[in-house]
């Protein structure tokens, strides 16, 4: 495809804006973001609304209804073997994340809003954060003073944990 001149210029414009993440706290010492191209939607859902299922790994709380879709709910800082949430929580913070086909519920302290950083200003997050985090990380970023863990949403929708067989 031929792009003219104004295209052209727009281009580096647009790329100068980074990609889209969403940012939230995992828990209280730690922030983390999520690509919005995985983010469908962050919502605030009473606890009740998550039904418990029996014989699940711990760190799955259970179902609810997400648009007329029963979708898993997964307690992501218990996942990723961080401090877990408060299980004396009114209601839970859900980011919906689509990974292909695969719908999940994560569940995090508080969601924070959106942030925008350049793919290049993530590190390698070796030697920064615990080895258990790393197979769920692309990296991590530093944004005002804040060390942000740049979540892997395909690494934590396909984890083993959440695997019973």
């Amino acid at each position: 495809m031929n792009s003219s001149k104004l295209t052209l210029s727009s281009k580096p414009n647009q790329n100068n804006l980074g990609d889209g993440y969403l940012k939230f706290q995992l828990n209280q010492q730690t922030a983390a973001v999520l690509a919005m191209r995985h983010t469908q939607e962050a919502v605030i859902v009473p606890v009740e609304s998550v039904t418990a299922m029996p014989n699940i790994p711990g760190c799955i709380l259970g179902l609810m209804n997400w648009r007329s879709r029963i979708i898993w709910v997964i307690d992501l800082p218990r996942m990723l073997n961080l401090e877990s949430l408060d299980y004396r929580l009114r209601q839970y913070n859900v980011i919906v994340v689509r990974v292909e086909s695969l719908l999940v519920g994560l569940v995090v302290q508080e969601i924070k809003g959106t942030t925008k950083f350049m793919p290049d200003e993530i590190r390698s997050p070796v030697g920064h954060v615990a080895s258990s985090l790393v197979p769920y990380l692309r990296g991590c970023t530093v944004q005002q003073q804040e060390i942000l863990l740049v979540l892997d949403a395909q690494a934590i929708v396909h984890s083993s944990i959440l695997r019973s067989d």
